[in-house]
């Protein structure tokens, strides 16, 4: 499986936005454009994105290695807001190793991880030093789930249920994306 740092993630980004690198998809202009304005979503966050003190605490509270996979993709909407907030929350502890795995390079990982039967992305799949799931979390928060699927059930065309999310991480501001990893995360340390 091929992974990247989060450093090589944003990487990839810059490549893709020079055109250093590409492939079918990012030929077309419209997944380009998916590509800028999720950098410019994710920069945001990095820079400005309120960080769940409770949240930290527990996350500091890991005292034993955890390789934390993150399935994505740049030109992934969802992830735009979700990715920061992980590679955050991941520098807050040495005791966790993020790997960044590009969903349509690793299809075989994902597979593993469906979501109702799809590919949905971001995912975060947290495992032990023994390489055990402790638990998976993704692609979205909850609430925004439950949007998404009536929008797709009313046959919502894409640039409806686009701005509709959009929207939706906007006003949350990543409030709900932390509240579902704190609860997850503090299950994980109380069955452990």
């Amino acid at each position: 499986m091929t992974t990247y740092t989060w450093e090589g993630y944003l990487q990839h980004f810059e490549q893709i936005l020079s055109g250093e690198f590409t492939n079918e998809l990012y030929e077309k202009a419209d997944y380009k454009d998916y590509v800028r304005m999720n950098h410019s979503r994710m920069t945001r966050w990095l820079k400005s994105g309120d960080m769940n003190p409770e949240l930290i605490q527990t996350i500091q509270q890991i005292n034993a290695p955890q390789t934390w996979y993150l399935i994505t993709e740049p030109w992934c909407g969802d992830a735009a807001h979700v990715t920061p907030f992980v590679a955050l929350l991941a520098a807050k502890n040495q005791n966790i190793d993020l790997k960044i795995v590009l969903r349509d390079d690793n299809l075989t990982f994902m597979d593993q991880y469906l979501t109702n039967g799809g590919r949905s992305i971001p995912k975060l799949i947290v495992r032990d030093e023994q390489d055990n799931d402790i638990f998976n979390w993704g692609p979205r928060p909850h609430e925004l789930s439950v949007i998404f699927a009536d929008l797709k059930k009313n046959n919502a065309p894409f640039e409806v249920i686009h701005k509709t999310l959009q929207n939706w991480y906007n006003k949350n501001k990543g409030v709900d994306i932390q509240a579902e990893l704190l609860e997850v995360f503090r299950e994980s340390l109380v069955n452990r």
